[in-house]
């Protein structure tokens, strides 16, 4: 009979491990639960027990130092955010309660601001609180989308399932985000390198490879054209590095200030979508994120209007949003959503036509979360696609920019050389 390691929590919220035989893992997990154990990670042996051994060795993670209070605009990152939620949901679908699992996790919870926070939430649910209401407490961690849905699943007593929905929701999130993360830093991180490169050339090497041709030609006339035009930008830029640096710093203002208007936020979000190459991935990740946001509400319980008015605060683009309140007020008078997606220009006619199958046939949440699920794959695709042809490119951009600077400074020796190998002919 096969033997697994385990790591389960016993009666006291403790952790502990050990092994056992059993024929599977679920009858594995079924002999912890009649041994009033509660197991968090169960694995067989030499199928990826590893992890399991390594984290039995070790004891519990605690934090040092004084102790941190978070208060109501306490923030977290997403990520810690996802592992507590999921690290949640498993606890309370292994049968532990509420209490007891927020109790755990808090014990061990590394991060101090989230470790107060996780503290505070279980001592208002001892002392009579709902979850949700004291979720609420801490806007800036949970936002409206979390709490709703907890709420919903509080209400349903389907808890364990709407975490565990929470879960999957922030974990596709973020694997999406780090997609479309992967695809923005290439191109910029080579774009820096061959402004950076430019300007090195240009700032230092230029000026002391003028100075030769002045040496050796002594007339700035007889340089080429294209070594005429490098040294004339270099020049230039040397003369005005002041005001180059401080129209950069001007121009970075006035960005962030245009974009933090509603008029400049609308006009960037609108300019996102229509860009050539990265417009498509965005309006395919804005469809992502809707449908998925969208459709996991609605499963969960939360009424569709509602769910409307959640969605429109996480879509992250503006364009979404107005489209996303065309739908609400339609929803709310009684219409489809169909005739407001298609007036925004932004959905393609599959997303469409499928929305119209959901609302005629009753299965809206579970085709939104299948569109979602499309589009997840599309961005896949398509942020591939970008990365396989922006590396080509930007390579060549770069060695363009280093070429022409390079040849305009090597066409000078090689007439020099030229004219001495004719003197000496």
């Amino acid at each position: 009979m096969p033997k697994f390691h385990y790591i389960a929590l016993d009666q006291n919220g403790q952790e502990v491990a050990g092994e056992l035989d059993a024929a599977n893992e679920a009858e594995a997990v079924n002999l912890l639960r009649q041994n009033q154990l509660y197991p968090t990670q169960v694995a067989q042996e030499g199928k990826g027990d590893a992890a399991v051994k390594k984290r039995a060795k070790t004891t519990t993670a605690k934090s040092k130092g004084k102790a941190v209070k978070a208060g109501a605009n306490a923030t977290v990152k997403a990520k810690s955010l996802m592992i507590f939620t999921r690290q949640l949901a498993t606890l309370i679908d292994s049968g532990l309660p509420l209490l007891r699992g927020l109790t755990v996790l808090g014990r061990q919870e590394p991060n101090p601001i989230m470790k107060s926070t996780i503290t505070t939430i279980a001592d208002n649910v001892q002392t009579g609180s709902t979850f949700s209401e004291t979720l609420s407490q801490y806007p800036k961690i949970f936002n409206k989308l979390y709490i709703n849905m907890v709420k919903a699943g509080e209400l349903g007593g389907v808890l364990e399932i709407v975490l565990n929905r929470l879960a999957e929701y922030q974990e596709k999130a973020q694997k999406l985000k780090n997609k479309i993360v992967a695809a923005m830093v290439y191109p910029i991180i080579v774009m820096f390198i061959a402004m950076a490169i430019m300007v090195f050339l240009m700032l230092v090497i230029v000026p002391r490879f003028e100075k030769i041709f002045e040496d050796m030609l002594g007339d700035a006339n007889k340089l080429p054209g294209l070594t005429k035009l490098v040294i004339g930008f270099s020049r230039w830029m040397g003369d005005n590095v002041l005001y180059l640096a401080g129209g950069a710093i001007l121009i970075f203002i006035g960005w962030k200030v245009f974009s933090s208007t509603a008029n400049g936020r609308r006009t960037i979000d609108k300019m996102k979508l229509k860009l050539p190459l990265f417009g498509d991935v965005q309006r395919k990740t804005a469809i992502s994120r809707f449908t998925r946001t969208l459709g996991t509400l609605v499963t969960s319980g939360v009424p569709i209007l509602q769910a409307l008015n959640i969605t429109r605060e996480t879509a992250g683009n503006t364009i979404v949003s107005d489209a996303i309140t065309k739908v609400h007020d339609a929803v709310k008078e009684g219409e489809s959503m169909v005739g407001p997606l298609e007036a925004s220009n932004v959905f393609p006619p599959m997303v469409i036509s499928m929305v119209d199958v959901g609302e005629e046939t009753g299965q809206l949440p579970e085709m939104l979360l299948k569109i979602a699920d499309v589009y997840e794959d599309e961005v896949d695709n398509s942020v591939s696609a970008l990365t396989s042809m922006l590396e080509p490119l930007m390579i060549v951009i770069l060695a363009l920019v280093v070429g022409v600077i390079v040849m305009a400074l090597f066409l000078p020796l090689i007439e020099v050389i030229k004219g001495l190998s004719g003197a000496g002919g």
